[in-house]
């Protein structure tokens, strides 16, 4: 098998329904100018509140994918 490199990036998805929505939303959001990812990893939840409710669900979320630039 051939060596290969990945590179992971950190981003936070936000729904108002749930957190298994937020984090969908930043992987279908990556998945639009990333090619190859890998692996998603959900880092931490929390939620955004207003006036004593539950605005926005929040997910943040590691992605890897397949490293093929000099960046």
């Amino acid at each position: 098998m051939a060596e290969s490199v990945y590179k992971i990036i950190e981003l936070v998805g936000t729904s108002s329904e749930s957190w298994e929505k937020a984090a969908t939303a930043a992987i279908d959001r990556a998945s639009q100018s990333l090619r190859d990812l890998r692996i998603a990893e959900v880092v931490q939840l929390d939620m955004h509140i207003e006036d004593g409710k539950v605005a926005a669900y929040r997910a943040k979320v590691k992605v890897s994918f397949k490293f093929e630039g000099n960046e």
